[in-house]
């Protein structure tokens, strides 16, 4: 009898607990949403911390901190507090996740593009735990660490698209722009992508490796600073005549073209800035996550191109 009620006890608390979820987008997954996209802009600000501040191998070892401790030890100074503390944050940021999944689950079928988009985050989290742990257990491998910063901008995009799309309808979706300047958005996004990868090639060249012994990628950095530019111009050039275009037809993504258009501006700013005063670490930082931003803001541009039909 006593286990039959405990039985019932947890059938009942766990129909209690599926009752309480929301059966539509709440303050409860618009507050943890944010939060999330939040904490994964600022773990990309935390890691190039790490980085920047030569702590990289702060905690020498993985997923321990040290072959003797799960935490960093006194011993290890402020690089160790440094690279525990981000991988501190790493929990968080997973936590968040898991909280925005769990509060989705009612509405997982209704709501199917939000829910693949917080499962593709959490998983992506975890996936970036391991690449994590094989970037220090390789010395800081520039390839390696190039890979777990583009991933970082991946899931900062997919957050934002969820934030783009959880206060619309779910279902079918139409091009509320002409065929043609849907076409010239995606050639941007493109070419977004491409300066970013030139410039994580950039930053492997570069004096900050997060350790001193760690291995650069063998480019010369001076060359790839300037090959960089070039895609980032030409992002500023098209996304300067979108936003013209969308503004002059009065498209209804004008606004965030607008937004794209002043984060590029303040981010070829910072990277003048940088190249000319020898890449002063503050300034590499901010222009890190500023490119995660920029991917950010470009995805939601897209992602506005078209709107729910209704059906």
């Amino acid at each position: 009898m006593a286990a039959g009620t405990q039985t019932n006890d947890r059938t009942g608390a766990l129909a209690r607990f599926a009752g309480w979820l929301p059966g539509r987008v709440d303050t409860r997954i618009r507050v943890f949403a944010w939060m999330s996209f939040v904490a994964e802009v600022l773990i990309i600000g935390t890691g190039g911390a790490v980085r920047l501040t030569g702590s990289g191998l702060g905690c020498p070892t993985w997923p321990t901190c040290t072959a003797e401790s799960i935490v960093n030890t006194p011993e290890m100074g402020i690089h160790g507090i440094i690279e525990f503390g981000n991988r501190t944050l790493t929990g968080l940021v997973g936590i968040l996740a898991v909280i925005v999944v769990v509060l989705l689950w009612r509405m997982r079928r209704e709501r199917r593009d939000l829910f693949v988009l917080a499962a593709i985050v959490l998983l992506g989290i975890l996936a970036q735990a391991i690449v994590g742990g094989i970037t220090v257990l390789t010395g800081l491998n520039p390839f390696i660490v190039g890979f777990h910063y583009i991933a970082s901008v991946v899931l900062v995009c997919v957050g934002a698209a969820f934030l783009a799309r959880m206060d619309e309808p779910g279902g079918t979706r139409r091009l509320t722009v002409p065929r043609g300047f849907a076409i010239a958005t995606h050639v941007t996004t493109l070419v977004l992508a491409v300066t970013v990868v030139v410039g994580v090639l950039t930053t492997g060249a570069g004096p900050h490796s997060g350790d001193a012994a760690a291995a650069r990628n063998g480019f010369d950095a001076e060359i790839l600073e300037h090959v960089h530019s070039w895609p980032g111009y030409t992002l500023f050039a098209l996304t300067l005549v979108l936003t013209a275009l969308a503004w002059l037809r009065r498209y209804p993504v004008r606004r965030w073209l607008t937004a794209l258009l002043a984060v590029e501006v303040v981010q070829i700013a910072v990277g003048l800035y940088q190249a000319r005063n020898g890449l002063p670490e503050l300034a590499v930082g901010v222009h890190m996550v500023l490119a995660a931003l920029t991917a950010a803001t470009m995805t939601v541009v897209v992602l506005r191109l078209k709107r729910a039909s209704g059906e």
